[in-house]
Parts: structure tokens; sequence; C-alpha cells
């Protein structure tokens, strides 16, 4: 005989941002994660950490990453890597839809160390 139990399982913003950090960094040619700059989500902290910016309407996923790449790569198929890892990722493990996977590409690690000027 099985029980059913009734209830909901939520899950809070900083877990999604976790997992699209960690699927971003997990990405070829991701160097870094970049500060997210300002707006009103960095006062509340909710769905903001270094790097990722969620967003969650009507259970729609909504992410925007800021990233320093690897010197040498292909950006836009970095970027769309990104976007898939990070799409998938979400799915995968908490089962939301993800709308938009906005990446935004902050700067580059050159290998000398700092960008030519």
């Amino acid at each position: 005989m099985s029980e059913i139990t009734q209830g909901k399982t939520t899950v809070s913003p900083e877990v999604l941002t976790t997992l699209a950090g960690f699927a971003a960094l997990e990405s070829a040619g991701v160097s870094r994660l970049a500060p997210v700059s300002g707006g009103v989500n960095r006062l509340f902290r909710r769905g903001v950490s270094d790097g990722v910016r969620i967003e969650i309407r009507e259970n729609v996923v909504f992410v925007d990453l800021f990233l320093i790449l690897k010197d040498g790569v292909n950006i836009r198929e970095t970027g769309r890597a990104v976007q898939a890892n990070v799409a998938r990722s979400i799915q995968e493990t908490v089962g939301m839809d993800v709308q938009e996977v906005n990446v935004h590409i902050e700067d580059i690690d050159y290998e000398g160390g700092a960008a030519p000027a």
C-alpha cells in the first residue's frame, strides 16, 4: 500500500542562480563569472549572485549571465553552448521551463594578464 502525500516543492531563486552559474562555468571557453551590474534586483539580493541574474515569471525562468571568457574562443559558439548548458541544467534539475538565457560577455581573460590597450 503506497501513501500519497499532498503538498508542493518550492525552489528559491538562489538555487537557480547556483545551477545557472555552475552550468555556465562548466561550458568550454568560460573563464569566470563577472559581477552583475547594479539595479533594483541587486538591492534585494533575491535571484542575484555574481555573474547571474534570475527572474521567475509565472513559473518560467529568465536568466542573464555576465561572463568573462578565455582568450581565443569563438564568442558566438561559446555563448550558444552556455545557453544550452544553462537551460538544460535548470530544466533537468528543477523541471522549470526556461524562456531566455541572455549571455553578456563582460571581458576576455588574456593569458598575459591585462587586456591589450
